[in-house]
C-alpha cells in the first residue's frame, strides 16, 4: 500500500508541475503585453511638451488685428442746432470707421435722428427708419470682443450702440455727453469731437426724454441733416 500512495504522490506532483509550466506559456505574454503597453505610454508622456499646449491656449485667445484705415473726420449737421466735427480713429477701429464711413458717404444718415439722450451721459442716433433699411452688423472692435482698441468713452467720444450681442453694431451710433468709464472695453469708441461740443451740451440739456432710458418722442427728435466725410 505505501508503494502505490508514493506513486499517486509522484502523480500529482508532476500534474501540478504540467499546470504551472501551462499557465506560465499564458502569463509570460500577457506580462509582457502589459510592460510594452506601459512603456509606451511613459514615453507619450515625457515627450508631451506642456509649454505646447499653453501656446496653443495663448493663440486661441490671441487679441484680432485688421489693418488700419487712416484718420477720418465728419462733420455732423444737426438742424436747429448746429455742426458737430469728428476725428476718427481708423487705426484704433478700423472695421468700425470703415463702415461709418461707408454709410455716411452713402447717404444712409442723411433725414435721420438722435432718438435717445440722456443728459450727463450720452446722445444717441442713426437708427434706420424702418426694418428694410437696416446696415449690415459689424464686428464689435472692443477688448472683451478679442480686439485691441484702446479709445476711452470720455467727454466728446463717439462710439457704436449694439444690443447684448458683441457683433451687432451696425448704424446707431452715440456721442458722449458725459465720461463713462464703465463703456470701456465693452463697446466700440472710434474717435472724438474736435469742434461742436457746444452743441452735443445743447442738445442734451434741452432733451426732454420720456422715460428713464432716454427715450425722446418723434416729433421732439434731433435731425441729422447730413454727415459729410473728409481726410
Amino acid at each position: 500500500m505505501s508503494n502505490k500512495i508514493i506513486k499517486d504522490g509522484d502523480k500529482n506532483k508532476k500534474k501540478s508541475v504540467e499546470e504551472m509550466t501551462s499557465m506560465k506559456q499564458y502569463l509570460v505574454p500577457t506580462l509582457v503585453g502589459l510592460l510594452v503597453i506601459g512603456v509606451i505610454i511613459a514615453i507619450l508622456i515625457i515627450t508631451t511638451n506642456p509649454k505646447d499646449e499653453k501656446e496653443a491656449d495663448k493663440d486661441d485667445k490671441k487679441t484680432e488685428t485688421v489693418a488700419g484705415v487712416g484718420t477720418y473726420y465728419a462733420d455732423i449737421v444737426i438742424e436747429d442746432y448746429g455742426t458737430i466735427v469728428v476725428e476718427l480713429d481708423g487705426d484704433a477701429a478700423p472695421i468700425t470707421v470703415a463702415n461709418f464711413v461707408k454709410l455716411a458717404k452713402g447717404g444712409f444718415y442723411d433725414g435721420l435722428t438722435f432718438h435717445r439722450i440722456i443728459e450727463g451721459f450720452m446722445m444717441q442716433g442713426g437708427a434706420p427708419k424702418d426694418a428694410y433699411s437696416q446696415a449690415e452688423t459689424i464686428k464689435g472692435e472692443f477688448s472683451a470682443n478679442g480686439y485691441e482698441n484702446n479709445l476711452k468713452h470720455t467727454r466728446g467720444a463717439i462710439s457704436m450702440a449694439r444690443s447684448n450681442a458683441y457683433n451687432s453694431a451696425s448704424s446707431q451710433f452715440f456721442i458722449m455727453h458725459k465720461d463713462a468709464a464703465h463703456l470701456d472695453g465693452n463697446y466700440a469708441a472710434f474717435g472724438y469731437v474736435t469742434q461742436g461740443m457746444d452743441v452735443v451740451d445743447k442738445v442734451c440739456e434741452s432733451a426732454k426724454p420720456t422715460d428713464n432710458n432716454g427715450s425722446i418722442a418723434s416729433d421732439k427728435q434731433p435731425v441729422i441733416k447730413s454727415i459729410t466725410i473728409r481726410q
